[in-house]
């Protein structure tokens, strides 16, 4: 909903199209203390032994803690797409509009889709993004066929559109069938695309957001809104197209609880908590999907009024009277939300002690894996050794990939000897919860010698962000792999 702060004010028309109005207050800032426990950073562990200890047969080794890594996959703050340097992440978001690809009946050209996730992963980082209809204030995205054929479409003044776009009839049986069709052929071509972090449904509403208010029959008398029919016809067709990458909708209903898609809250922190009957965690509770996050990732975006201010110190946003409505890490406990769109934290940025709080709200979103601990011992069979680790999870959400998990043998040169893949499943691993893990290193073959062991989670992007630790041995050994110990392997 977007009653709150002024009838109608979004974060995409406020920040980029320059109409969000600053309410910094320099003595305004908001105390550390009033997050602690959520929002501090664990201190840092002593550094590692520079060589690692070597691993006695059966022997139960521990794995000292350490900082929560600066940036993980998949998770924290992220920027519109672009180069920015003010913090570290690991995706980037964007809007595109439906007509840049459906150019006729069943017919697409993917060539900017294709150059935009280039661009995301050029920079190592996955890409988050909807398709969109309606953009408030940008061109229509209906494909010009439809409109040609006379589709029904709306002209609207708000949140300064003055009728540059138009809001299509989403009832209109001609849109679903292209809306069906081109759902297929995307899902066809991009599911489990290793470019691609999260996709939120979009299409339907303004700025793909799956509502048209005050156009919504509550807040004036027409209703533009996509119907219930119409809504999880699109639900449908993604959830059928899409089985790999993780989607995200706008709200939570009764109708889209039990499909495979989680959701994304486009007004955190402010419109998060319950209370209204409208907010967030409300519509949650509406649709028996409080849990959801369990196996469905939460996303979204800070809200725009909060967004260069919410980490002031000592008091945020002074202006916002309810403590409910910039609750931060309220909302991240109540939600288990892993990533949030916060550009501000990338442009201009933030500095000093807002900084360093609003590095460690970006780190409270999503999982943290920690190993605790782990045992080699000699196999069943012949030239093999079973690998047993103990990883939890002390982060507010799971992992939603089933990345592989790899084991690696590091020769006295650095270079790697043999890798092994384990069966071990991330999303298994659910926030609270340790797990002891054990897979089979089989080592016939391997030259005699001292060999360190090494564990990391495999990014399917090339050069994407690692999946780091909380370990001090992070990076020790290899960038990017977390050290275990040294092991003398004989000739098998």
């Amino acid at each position: 909903m977007l009653k709150w702060l002024g009838a109608g004010i979004t974060p995409e028309q406020n920040t980029y199209r320059g109409n969000h109005r600053k309410i910094r207050n320099a003595a305004a800032a908001f105390s550390l203390l009033a997050v602690t426990g959520f929002l501090t950073l664990p201190s840092a562990a002593t550094g590692p032994a520079a060589t690692a200890a070597d691993i006695k047969p059966g022997e139960w080794v521990s794995l000292a803690a350490g900082p929560a890594p600066a940036a993980n996959p998949l998770q924290g703050f992220v920027p519109f797409e672009g180069r920015y340097d003010a913090m570290p992440h690991s995706m980037e978001w964007f809007y595109i509009p439906l007509n840049s690809t459906v150019t006729g009946p069943g017919t697409y050209n993917w060539s900017e889709l294709e150059a935009r996730l280039n661009s995301v992963a050029s920079r190592g980082h996955q890409a988050a993004f909807r398709f969109y209809l309606d953009y408030p204030g940008k061109p229509s995205g209906v494909p010009a066929y439809l409109l040609d054929a006379g589709l029904t479409t709306r002209s609207y003044s708000d949140y300064g559109n003055q009728g540059i776009s138009v809001s299509p009839d989403y009832e209109d049986p001609r849109l679903g069938q292209a809306l069906d069709d081109f759902i297929a052929a995307f899902g066809a071509k991009y599911d489990g695309d290793s470019r691609i972090g999260f996709l939120q449904l979009g299409l339907l509403g303004f700025w793909g957001e799956w509502h048209t208010y005050p156009h919504d029959g509550w807040a004036s008398p027409e209703n533009w809104t996509a119907s219930a029919t119409a809504q999880q016809r699109v639900v449908q067709a993604y959830t059928k197209a899409f089985t790999k990458t993780r989607l995200q909708v706008r709200y939570p209903t009764t109708a889209n609880s039990s499909s495979t898609l989680g959701y994304h809250d486009d007004s955190f922190a402010a419109e998060t908590l319950p209370g209204t009957g409208w907010h967030f965690v409300d519509k949650l509770r509406q649709a028996g999907a409080t849990e959801k996050w369990l196996t469905q990732p939460v996303g979204g975006e800070l809200r725009i009024e909060l967004q260069h201010c919410l980490f002031d110190v000592p008091v945020p946003c002074p202006e916002v009277s309810d403590p409910t409505r910039k609750d931060f890490p309220g909302s991240v406990a109540a939600t288990h939300a892993s990533w949030l769109l916060n550009h501000h934290a990338f442009s201009p940025g933030y500095s000093g002690a807002e900084l360093s709080n609003a590095t460690a709200a970006a780190q409270s979103l999503g999982y943290r894996f920690q190993a605790t601990g782990f045992s080699l011992t000699p196999g069943t069979l012949a030239g093999q050794s079973d690998l047993k680790l103990s990883l939890r999870n002390t982060g507010t959400a799971p992992f939603y990939y089933n990345w592989p998990v790899q084991v690696a043998a590091v020769a006295g040169d650095g270079k790697i000897a043999r890798t092994w893949t384990t069966p071990w499943k991330l999303t298994t691993l659910k926030p609270g919860m340790t797990s002891t893990w054990t897979a089979p290193l089989g080592t016939t073959g391997l030259p005699a010698g001292y060999y360190t062991l090494v564990l990391r989670p495999v990014n399917p992007l090339a050069n994407g962000v690692p999946l780091r630790f909380a370990n001090a041995a992070q990076d020790q050994t290899l960038p990017g792999w977390l050290t275990l110990g040294r092991k003398y392997f004989p000739a098998k």
